[in-house]
């Protein structure tokens, strides 16, 4: 049998002796992290599967539910599991609340099993409400794969670093003073912050617990008066100095340093009437077991909940870390153009070179910059029909070999101490199709019209994501995933409360904000295309109509322009283009190796 298929009859088992009728598993940590540590990878486990997707497990159906990003990849993972696919963000899609609704219909009382400490309590509250509050009876069972799991991952705990003022801008003591300035306007005691970037950034701490999120798994209490951070998991390794004076200087600040797992008894004893009567907190990233026990342990009114404030003023960036941003694309591009310099002499001398070997060479690459600290998410290295999974995973063994020949698309980014970046180049190998080409240029006039956008103020994300994709409608073809992202500051790669997308999200762009531009089209079996950048949200003036928003591109490397097909691009779009290739030409250059320097001349020459 296979293995993937006997885990979720053992899952099934275990249903039976509970009394269970349906287990509902997420790829969550107890802070609803998009990425998670090894630990939390409970739906692969389970599975096989290793993509972002939910997991349901009945009597007679286990189904995987994940969007278009990840069709290709769960259809081959899940072959042989017995684990059928649902599609999301499709027409016509039924979320996991509805379907349960539908599959228990006809049931006095329906035991939904879960994981409180790994699935959010927004996301059980809407399988509450979908199935009804008098039917549905919630098994919280932290840690409920342990019993399965004989060599689960621990707890991560790494290194602790601490940033300054000088290089995020506000002190730890002056984002204390906003948040309390915060909570006295609006009549709370209390707030508790559960996701980790917001934590991370409220306190300038960084770590690395999560692979790729320079996050540290906590949780953060302030009141008036108090500042409570749970994180330790165990006691400071020997010979860690970063933690132990990083610990020192927060307990300067009257930063309250306690275990991690004293969270819940300490909800449990605070708040009540005497000292917390009012505290807030956002269900988006609260995990249902905390959730369980404030409502087992306070009265109605006693808990807020609500958008936490900080996911918004964590989104503005500030000056030094505008600055900072900027530093980090400059030195980005220059690993970037070094590593694309390398790709083309490798395959004209006619060496044998991979997609693992590509993405080993930009790490080297990067790794040579002051101030980094890993990549900001697993680098997508993609030759030809791999391209066509938008979230490919290079495999280490039996990569792809590149030939010059074809596209090439590479996604990758970078943490630095100084700022985070995220770039996608598609690179012409070679003689490529006349629809590899026309591909190509298409996704780029996507590109650029979000580039050149300039917008009312209060615009939002959701108004501005066709001027990406009407480009590809004309000539009716599109994309699954969004255009573009929030990206933090030496933090998480993909953040909010921002982005840019077709789903309705009522949050304004504002100056500031940093995101992501990528349009793309994926061809199964064929290629994939996607051009990103990041850019800046810039004030652009005031006129009678208002005030004005533009971008500028913070991302420094050049855009192939040796397949684009010309007369598909209006007049408008080449000055764009000649205009960034020349401004990276001239900022790069004094950087580059000089060989490397007069190969990037011939590739930024106006078109």
């Amino acid at each position: 049998m296979n293995k993937f298929k006997g885990r979720v009859e053992s899952l099934r088992e275990m249903m039976r002796s509970r009394g269970w009728d349906v287990v509902v598993l997420t790829g969550n940590d107890p802070h609803a992290s998009e990425y998670s540590a090894p630990r939390w990878h409970q739906v692969a486990w389970v599975t096989g599967y290793t993509g972002e997707g939910d997991l349901v497990v009945t009597e007679d159906h286990a189904g995987l539910w994940t969007d278009t990003r990840y069709f290709i990849q769960a259809e081959k993972q899940l072959q042989g599991t017995g684990v059928s696919l649902h599609k999301t963000r499709v027409q016509d899609q039924v979320l996991i609340p509805e379907w349960l609704s539908g599959q228990f219909a006809d049931y006095d009382e329906v035991v939904v099993a879960v994981d409180g400490l790994g699935i959010s309590a927004t996301t059980v509250i809407e399988i509450i409400n979908a199935i009804g509050k008098d039917r549905t009876a919630i098994a919280n069972v932290p840690d409920l794969l342990s019993l399965l799991w004989a060599d689960r991952p621990s707890y991560p705990q790494t290194p602790v670093i601490t940033l300054g003022a000088e290089t995020v801008g506000w002190s730890r003591r002056q984002k204390i003073d906003w948040l309390r300035k915060w909570l006295d306007e609006k009549g709370f005691d209390a707030i508790l912050l559960t996701a980790l970037d917001e934590i991370a950034w409220m306190l300038n701490v960084r770590g690395q617990d999560v692979d790729y999120n320079p996050v540290v798994m906590s949780y953060l209490l302030v009141t008036a008066d108090t500042i409570q951070w749970f994180v330790r998991k165990g006691p400071i390794p020997e010979g860690d100095n970063e933690t132990e004076d990083s610990f020192l200087e927060l307990l300067a600040d009257r930063v309250n340093i306690q275990d991690y797992s004293d969270i819940g008894m300490a909800l449990a004893s605070m708040v009540d009437d005497d000292y917390i009567r009012k505290l807030f907190v956002d269900p988006s990233s609260l995990n249902y077991d905390l959730y369980g026990i404030l409502k087992e342990n306070t009265k109605q009114d006693n808990v807020v909940t609500g958008k936490s404030p900080v996911a918004l003023r964590k989104a503005v960036k500030n000056e030094v870390e505008i600055t900072g941003m900027k530093e980090a694309h400059l030195h980005d591009g220059v690993a970037m153009e070094r590593f694309l310099y390398w790709l083309e002499t490798m395959l004209e001398a006619g060496e044998s070179i991979n997609e693992y070997d590509c993405s080993l060479k930009l790490h080297d690459f990067r790794s040579e910059i002051e101030g980094f600290r890993g990549e900001s998410f697993e680098t997508i290295s993609a030759y030809g029909p791999n391209a066509a999974l938008p979230h490919y995973a290079t495999p280490e063994y039996g990569s792809a070999e590149l030939y010059p020949r074809g596209l090439y698309l590479v996604d990758s980014g970078g943490q630095f101490l100084f700022g985070t970046t995220d770039i996608t180049r598609t690179i012409p190998l070679g003689p490529c199709t006349p629809l590899e080409k026309e591909d190509y240029t298409l996704v780029l006039k996507g590109h650029i019209a979000l580039s050149k956008a300039v917008f009312p103020k209060g615009t939002a994300g959701c108004q501005l994501d066709v001027l990406a994709r009407e480009p590809l409608w004309r000539s009716k073809r599109n994309f699954g995933h969004g255009t573009g992202h929030g990206v933090g500051f030496y933090l998480n790669v993909h953040e909010g409360p921002q982005d840019i997308r077709q789903n309705f999200n009522s949050q304004a762009l504002l100056p500031g904000m940093i995101t992501s531009d990528e349009p793309g089209i994926y061809r199964e079996g064929r290629h994939g295309v996607r051009h990103e950048n990041l850019i800046l949200c810039k004030d652009a003036g005031e006129n009678d109509f208002g005030r004005w928003l533009c971008f500028e591109p913070l991302t420094l490397c050049h855009f192939d322009t040796s397949v684009l097909v010309r007369n598909l691009l209006e007049e408008s779009e080449i000055r764009w283009l000649n205009e960034y290739n020349e401004r990276v030409y001239d900022t790069l250059s004094p950087y580059l190796p000089s060989d490397v320097a007069t190969w990037l001349r011939q590739k930024t020459l106006p078109i």
